[in-house]
């Protein structure tokens, strides 16, 4: 328990390096969690993160990760015995404190969830930060009203982790969806993992009028940019729009009139300050109705935490299809 491997990134002279290092255990305070991590996965965030290519990190030296599933091996909170199974996403580990990828790491216990029923470690992080943020926004999507029978849901950005876990999730919901990717090899992975439809990006119209044709009940947008701005002017009146991501730009270009005229709601999601009720409940749902079908597709690559450095390059280059899991243990 005294010494941990942990892959930590370091900031001099304003350039980010990251290296796995061995630490040593620090004492716990009141209302921590010391965490012997079985499994992380990498977000997007992570590679921007490690490589220092987006300003993720809020203060250096820090451990990579924003996911971890682990068992508990030491508690300073009674609600939390050792030997509890625990699943932590978001709430600022690898950005704030110390994150998942190591073999130990220390949370506040009011981070923490436990695995539902029918959920395994393995599978909460096959999951993680990505799974729970496309689930968190079919939540709020569907307390704005959304249900199979209002139409079509678009999702951006299908082949990513947030993407296809979500597409995953609506098609086993019963929603009729459509997945809009750069990836046109991509197109029979994605009717695999439920569309119905697949649109391409580069089939996008280089102009959008304020209102175009409404077609959409709802979407789950990652990218940010000109395809948010064509989502809004392309959904049904009263549609909702779960804005997760800015794969592709953080600026949007749009009028208000498909929100006074259409009633279209632009709904902001982030998994870091969602409430304990609601983070209970989506992980909740994830272990029934929202549990992904074809996880075993979606999660399809695994490495351990001394190949993290050569994952990283695909991810700012956009060639990852899916969810890579880490294994902290050997």
């Amino acid at each position: 328990m005294n010494s941990y491997l942990a892959y930590r990134a370091h900031q001099q002279d304003g350039r980010v390096s990251s290296r796995l290092e061995t630490l040593e255990a620090a004492p716990l305070a009141a209302g921590q969690l010391r965490v012997a991590v079985q499994w992380s996965g990498i977000n997007y965030k992570d590679a921007l993160a490690a490589t220092g290519a987006g300003k993720i990190m809020k203060r250096f030296p820090l451990v990579v990760g924003i996911d971890l599933a682990g068992t508990v091996i030491e508690s300073a909170d009674p609600r939390f015995a050792v030997g509890a199974e625990v699943i932590v996403v978001g709430c600022g580990i690898g950005e704030e404190s110390d994150g998942g990828f190591a073999e130990q790491a220390v949370v506040q216990a009011d981070w923490a969830v436990r695995p539902p029923a029918g959920l395994s470690l393995r599978e909460a992080m096959a999951i993680g930060t990505a799974g729970f943020t496309a689930a968190m926004g079919i939540q709020r999507l569907e307390d704005n009203g959304l249900t199979p029978a209002n139409g079509p849901v678009l999702v951006n950005g299908a082949t990513g982790g947030v993407g296809s876990l979500g597409l995953n999730m609506l098609a086993g919901a019963g929603y009729r969806v459509t997945a809009l990717t750069a990836k046109a090899a991509a197109a029979d992975w994605l009717r695999a993992l439920g569309a119905a439809e697949v649109m391409l990006a580069s089939d996008l119209p280089e102009k959008v009028r304020p209102l175009e044709k409404a077609l959409w009940a709802g979407a789950l947008d990652n990218l940010g940019g000109a395809t948010l701005a064509w989502l809004c002017a392309t959904t049904q009146p009263l549609g909702s729009i779960a804005s997760i991501g800015l794969a592709s730009s953080h600026e949007l270009h749009t009028t208000v009139m498909p929100f006074i005229l259409r009633g279209v709601n632009l709904l902001g999601i982030n998994s870091t300050y969602c409430p304990v009720p609601l983070r209970e409940k989506v992980w909740a749902r994830l272990g029934n109705d929202l549990k992904p079908k074809a996880l075993n597709q979606i999660a399809n690559r695994e490495v351990g935490l001394r190949e993290l450095p050569e994952v990283f390059a695909d991810y700012l280059q956009g060639r990852v299809t899916g969810r890579t899991l880490v294994r902290t243990r050997t």
